[in-house]
C-alpha cells in the first residue's frame, strides 16, 4: 500500500526561526496517525504543511517536499482550493460559521459553485449521519449552529469538512475544548471514519494517541525524532528522548 502523504526533507522556517529540521514521515492510508510531543514542538506546523494553510503565515519558508499520493502540493502548479477540498482541517476549538445547521455543512459545496438545494439536501443528510448527528439534528436544520453544545459543534464542522468529499482529515487538538465524555466520543467518531478517511491528529494527550491511532510520530524542537507503530513508540521506544517524554519526565 503506498503512503497518502509523504514528506522529504522538509524544512520550514518562520522568519529566521526553523521551526521543522528536515522532517521525512511517510502516512498510510485510511489510518489514523498521531503526532504528538510538547507544546513548541512542531506538531501543528508540520500538520499545516500538509494542506498548505501555513501559506497564509506572513514570513513563512518552505523547503523540501510534501506528496499527496506522490504528487509534491508545495509546486507553484498546485490549485490550493482543491487542494484543501481534497485535505480538509478541523481546528482546536470549533468553529461553527454563524449560520444554520443546514447552511455549515453545505457551506463547502456552495463555495465550489454548488447551489441547487435539491442536490444539497441529500449532501447534508449523509454528512451528518457520518457524524452521528441527523438523528438529533434532522428537525433543528433551520437552528443556528452557534446553538448547539461543543461536542455538536464540532461534529458540525467535521460534517462540513466531510460533505465536499475530502480524501485526508487533519485534526489539530480536536477535543481539546471538550469534556471527557464528549472526548470519547469524537474518538469514537474518529475510529468510524479512518475506515473511508486518512486522519491525522495532532494531540496533547499521550493517552489518546494511545487510544485511537495505528502509528504515532514524536516531534521535538521541530525534529521527528521517532515514528511508527503506537504500541512500539509507546512501550518500546527506540530513541531515548521519546521514552523520556512518554514517561513523563518532561513536556
Amino acid at each position: 500500500m503506498g503512503s497518502k502523504i509523504q514528506t522529504q526533507g522538509l524544512d520550514l522556517h518562520y522568519g529566521k526561526f526553523r521551526a521543522l529540521l528536515d522532517v521525512n514521515l511517510s502516512i498510510q492510508p485510511r489510518m489514523i496517525t498521531a503526532i504528538i510531543g510538547p507544546s513548541g514542538c512542531g506538531k501543528s506546523t508540520l500538520l499545516r504543511c500538509f494542506n498548505r494553510m501555513n501559506d497564509l503565515v506572513k514570513g513563512v519558508r518552505v523547503a523540501g517536499r510534501v506528496l499527496l499520493d506522490g504528487v509534491d502540493i508545495l509546486g507553484p502548479a498546485t490549485s490550493l482550493s482543491l487542494l484543501r477540498r481534497r485535505v480538509g482541517m478541523v481546528f482546536q476549538r470549533p468553529n461553527p460559521f454563524p449560520l444554520s445547521v443546514f447552511d455549515n455543512v453545505s457551506y463547502g459545496l456552495r463555495v465550489h459553485g454548488e447551489t441547487h438545494r435539491s442536490r444539497l439536501v441529500p449532501v447534508v443528510e449523509s454528512s451528518l449521519q457520518a457524524t452521528g448527528l441527523w438523528e438529533e439534528l434532522k428537525d433543528r436544520l433551520d437552528t443556528s449552529a452557534l446553538d448547539l453544545s461543543p461536542e455538536q459543534q464540532q461534529r458540525l464542522c467535521i460534517s462540513r469538512v466531510v460533505a465536499v468529499q475530502p480524501e485526508v482529515l487533519l485534526m489539530d487538538e480536536p477535543c481539546s475544548a471538550l469534556d471527557p465524555i464528549a472526548t470519547g466520543r469524537i474518538e469514537d467518531l474518529m475510529r468510524a471514519l479512518a475506515d473511508q478517511y486518512t486522519i491525522v491528529i495532532v494531540t496533547h494527550n499521550m493517552q489518546q494517541a494511545a487510544r485511537v491511532a495505528a502509528e504515532t510520530a514524536f516531534m521535538l524542537l521541530g525534529e521527528l525524532v521517532e515514528f511508527g507503530p503506537t504500541l512500539g513508540v509507546f512501550e518500546n521506544p527506540k530513541d531515548q528522548r521519546t521514552e523520556d517524554y512518554v514517561s513523563g519526565r518532561y513536556g
